[in-house]
């Protein structure tokens, strides 16, 4: 398919959405990705609606607001009333403020209700993922009238594997059933009869989405039910969208921990000058951090010029300092997101490194004593006649270093989540820089202690 078929007036449609025909959505979403996006907003404009609504619905289309936002108006509300809330609501999302205001109210009031609702919710909150379109029946309904029911609403709703028992006047959660009790109950049953024993679990429109995302691993769930203060049902989070909304944050973290500001948008579609501004500037502030470093290194040129051997080991030390913090900040961040830990956790964590990073010192001091030990006797370098304190000299360095490194790279998340920053930002070059700056200043501190009256 070329730019010119793809270019004709709409007497063409049908040929502009051949080439899809054989794809299944997933292959024909991967289709899309790789034409222009001229070329992928022809296509959709081309093809039936149920068609091009799957195709929008997949998470993984690329570029779907701005697809949308270049379609006819008319085409494009059609599109989006018929889409599921939660996907319609994050392809609005990615529309400006005009684009919105011409597109909204030419939904059907439903549709438009919905994804205002959405709309109104924080990012990344239950609220935000949720979707309107679940399955609830009143009480009052028997299992017979409950499955009638699901055989005339499955085809607009996300899923019908869970079905939330409601008051029928307030509307409040009382019960959820699962299709698997629901279909194994008699006819005749009331629909509270086949419920699960215990009490729902459900979330509130506010919660942030890693806790929707621990409590439905937690209790196992297929999808989990929203619900205001009045525990009236809102909407209900299913667990792809959870994975879904997670895999992005995951990325954005793995960007912010490489130092990175957060990529929107996959590697090879980043423009040149986008790419230098999201890396210009973490690179810069980590520059000036550095540049701390040679500060700290002019300090002590009268001690450099007095034991030029010194400086044989500044890389050994500031890059062993940088690991452990860095090993420390993985680990730290990791155990935040999964809120295996609270920041109430800090002093446990401190009482924990300490040591810790007291004995990952040593192993690596011992290392290095041992390596100028060979080098010396085995006349492969000549430290000079007073090599042994200088090895006595590095392994302290190390013990201290590669300590202050895993303490402070361990309390830098907690830090940062306590005034507010996300603990990703805790990346391994920033962390790295602090003890570069530090390290130097406890080498040679050290240094001045044991090498004072031989080389100092």
């Amino acid at each position: 398919m070329n730019q010119k078929q793809l270019l004709r007036p709409a007497a063409d449609a049908s040929a502009l959405g051949a080439p899809l025909a054989e794809f299944n959505t997933a292959d024909a979403v991967v289709h899309l990705n790789q034409l222009e996006q001229a070329a992928a907003g022809a296509v959709l404009a081309a093809l039936p609606l149920p068609r091009a609504v799957k195709l929008l619905e997949a998470p993984e289309l690329q570029h779907a607001g701005e697809l949308v936002a270049a379609m006819p108006p008319a085409r494009a509300a059609a599109l989006l009333g018929l889409m599921a809330d939660d996907r319609a609501t994050d392809i609005v999302h990615e529309l400006d403020e005009a684009q919105r205001a011409r597109l909204i109210p030419l939904l059907d009031p439903e549709a438009r209700r919905s994804i205002q609702l959405l709309l109104s919710y924080p990012p990344n909150t239950a609220g935000a993922l949720m979707t309107t379109e679940f399955v609830s029946v009143p009480a009052d309904w028997t299992v017979a009238r409950t499955l009638q029911h699901i055989r005339e609403v499955e085809r607009t709703r996300e899923t019908v594997y869970a079905i939330y028992v409601l008051d029928p006047r307030t509307r409040q959660l009382l019960q959820v059933v699962t299709m698997r009790r629901l279909i194994t109950g008699a006819p005749s049953d009331s629909i509270l009869d086949v419920a699960q024993v215990n009490p729902p679990v459900s979330v509130g429109p506010e919660l942030d989405q890693e806790e929707v995302a621990q409590l439905i691993r937690r209790h196992d769930l297929l999808a989990i039910p929203v619900v205001d203060a009045q525990q009236r049902m809102l909407g209900i989070v299913t667990v792809d969208d959870i994975l879904d909304a997670l895999i992005d944050e995951s990325t954005e973290d793995v960007h912010k921990f490489g130092g990175v500001e957060a990529l929107d948008r996959p590697y090879m579609h980043i423009g040149f000058f986008d790419m230098i501004r999201k890396r210009a500037g973490w690179l810069s502030v980590l520059f000036l951090g550095e540049m701390l470093t040679a500060s700290a290194m002019q300090h002590y040129e009268d001690e450099l010029a007095r034991a030029v051997v010194l400086t044989l080991f500044i890389p050994l030390i500031m890059s062993s300092g940088g690991n452990s913090g860095s090993q420390a900040t993985s680990l730290l961040i990791r155990s935040l997101a999964l809120h295996e830990l609270r920041l109430r956790d800090w002093w446990k964590v401190a009482l924990r490194e300490l040591p810790t990073g007291a004995v990952l010192g040593a192993i690596l001091g011992l290392l290095a004593i041992v390596r100028i030990s060979v080098w010396q006797l085995a006349g492969l370098h000549d430290y000079g006649e007073h090599w042994k304190v200088l090895a006595v000299t590095i392994g302290a360095a190390l013990v201290g270093i590669v300590t202050f490194g895993s303490l402070s790279g361990s309390m830098l998340p907690f830090v940062l989540k306590r005034l507010g920053f996300d603990p990703a930002s805790a990346s391994a070059p920033f962390v790295a820089t602090l003890v570069d700056v530090t390290g130097l200043v406890i080498y040679f501190s050290i240094a001045a202690m044991i090498l004072g009256g031989t080389l100092l």
